[in-house]
């Protein structure tokens, strides 16, 4: 008999399988079942089969996946990199957001689509200053990556919570996404992260999706702290002001 109380599957929540292999990352979806419809599969899963587990949940699962590489090279290898990705027929892609990459990607992308990354949410203005990075506070040089990123051609950025909404004032941003890591419940752990909020803060400040990681897949029971999300997400709390 199903649980009245559980929560179904929503796709603004994105748990991403930042475990060892695809073997533990087959392990954690069967454990999550129908309460997840969407993955982010990241670059430190590459080696441990992480396109095959890409393909197996989509293919096999009908879940929706998120291929996390954050590419960058000259415009021929990111073209030829997106093209030969886009054969799996995933759902987003990341690429850095520098317009040459992105604009590169678009040409390739097929039905995928290309997420361009703005800032890091685990840099701060500190770790920008080491990388050399342009002066400025870090929300206004995240929303001119943004808007030069979606003026190049990306269906959309990810940024952190915090940034979410200057985002999505931007002309630019009419019909695109905006995803968000750096995403933690209330009372979790931040972990590597700097620039967070919470699922709900996240929605209302304008993002289409939020990828939580470690909340979920270290909890005792991974379906229950998803579904608490998931709960969220569905809140008066989580209403953007425009909706």
């Amino acid at each position: 008999m199903t649980d009245p109380t559980t929560t179904r599957a929503d796709d603004r929540l994105i748990v991403a399988l930042d475990v060892p292999n695809a073997l533990a990352g087959l392990d954690l979806a069967a454990r999550l079942g129908d309460a997840v419809s969407f993955y982010k599969i990241g670059l430190g899963m590459l080696t441990g089969g992480g396109l095959a587990l890409a393909n197996e949940l989509k293919s096999e699962h009908g879940k929706r996946i998120f291929l996390d590489m954050k590419l960058f090279d000259i415009g021929a290898t990111v073209e030829a990199a997106v093209r030969g990705l886009a054969q799996f027929e995933l759902d987003f892609l990341t690429v850095h957001g520098d317009p040459h990459v992105v604009d590169a990607a678009a040409q390739a992308k097929g039905d995928t689509k290309i997420l361009a990354v703005t800032i890091l949410t685990s840099l701060d203005r500190a770790d920008l200053d080491a990388a050399l990075i342009a002066p400025g506070d870090v929300p206004e040089l995240v929303v001119e990556r943004a808007r030069r990123a979606l003026a190049a051609g990306a269906d959309g950025v990810i940024a952190s919570p915090q940034e979410a909404a200057a985002i999505r004032a931007l002309p630019e941003a009419t019909g695109k996404l905006i995803v968000t890591p750096g995403v933690r419940p209330a009372g979790a752990a931040l972990g590597d992260q700097k620039r967070v909020a919470t699922p709900a803060e996240a929605i209302r400040a304008g993002a289409d999706h939020v990828v939580v990681g470690r909340p979920v897949w270290t909890a005792p029971d991974p379906a229950a702290a998803a579904q608490a999300i998931l709960r969220e997400l569905r809140s008066p709390q989580a209403t953007h002001p425009n909706a």
